[in-house]
């Protein structure tokens, strides 16, 4: 509850009691006999119970609303932070099977180039042993 709900809350109190003292005051000082005086006090203080009963009603629906809204707001609060995680980690698995496929990917073309490095090689060498056997051949 906020300080002018507290404020109106306190105002509302004081005039109701500030009402009932001074009607009862001024039914204490009127010119009437007991037996009015007694009925006037007794309607009186029917009319602000009535009126107190009525306040009370009313803060305790707005406590009911306020309770609702309260928990419809905590339970819109845990579902956005729940689709937040689960965005958070269908990112994080995005990222982790990214750097997976860039890691698997450098591994495949390094291997590939390894190979195509080594079949190079093989190449040369081959060619080192043909031109070594050819140059042999005919120096005999």
């Amino acid at each position: 509850m906020g300080q002018g709900n507290n404020f109106k809350k306190g105002l509302l109190i004081g005039l109701l009691t500030g009402g009932a003292l001074g009607a009862a005051i001024a039914l204490l000082f009127a010119p009437k006999s007991g037996k009015d005086l007694r009925r006037d006090i007794k309607e009186k203080g029917e009319e602000y119970l009535d009126e107190a009963e009525k306040y009370i009603s009313q803060a305790k629906e707005k406590a009911v609303d306020m309770m609702n809204e309260g928990k419809k707001r905590s339970e819109k609060l845990i579902k956005d932070a729940k689709d937040r995680s689960d965005q958070l980690m269908k990112d994080a698995e995005r990222v982790y099977k990214d750097a997976k496929d860039k890691v698997s990917d450098s591994m495949k073309t390094g291997k590939d180039s390894i190979e195509h490095k080594r079949e190079q090689i093989k190449d040369a060498i081959k060619a080192g042993v043909d031109a070594y056997k050819e140059s042999k051949n005919t120096g005999e």
